[in-house]
């Protein structure tokens, strides 16, 4: 049925769950499995009208983007673990400084898989208290079907 799984993953409590729950499906259809964490872009203001904006420097961008690899190593070794644990092999991706959406959609295309595997939300603010917004997204604008796990 599916031979090509991509799950999602931001470290949160419920994307573990999806990531669980997507191995255990991979495991059980003999799929191949990809776990990708997508990291974004420090976000940069450069002001509108009479606001003045921020640039940041660019030891503040090198900062950024360690403490972002830093922690995008930390959510695949959990994911290795888990896969490990469930004995089944993943091969592991970070994207870094992309929207998260995009990305995964992307990396469904690029590697043909068949299926996504995402959980209903992260770590989004208010926005938590609904249906992800990178979860919408990918529903909304993807062509491989999702699998929404909560």
């Amino acid at each position: 049925m599916y031979a090509n799984i991509l799950l999602s993953t931001d470290g949160s409590d419920i994307a573990k769950k999806g990531i669980e729950h997507g191995i255990a499906l991979a495991k059980a259809l003999n799929a191949k499995v990809t776990v990708i964490t997508v990291t974004e872009a420090l976000p940069v203001d450069y002001g509108s009208g009479h606001a003045g904006g921020w640039m940041p420097s660019q030891e503040e961008f090198d900062r950024y983007d360690a403490a972002c690899e830093e922690h995008a190593g930390k959510v695949l070794h959990d994911a290795r673990v888990m896969a490990e644990k469930i004995g089944t092999p993943v091969e592991l991706l970070h994207i870094p400084n992309a929207h998260p959406a995009t990305a995964i959609i992307q990396t469904a295309k690029s590697r043909g898989c068949d299926l996504i595997v995402m959980a209903s939300h992260g770590r989004r603010g208010l926005r938590k208290l609904f249906l992800g917004s990178q979860t919408s997204e990918v529903l909304v604008d993807g062509s491989v079907p999702v699998l929404v796990v909560h």
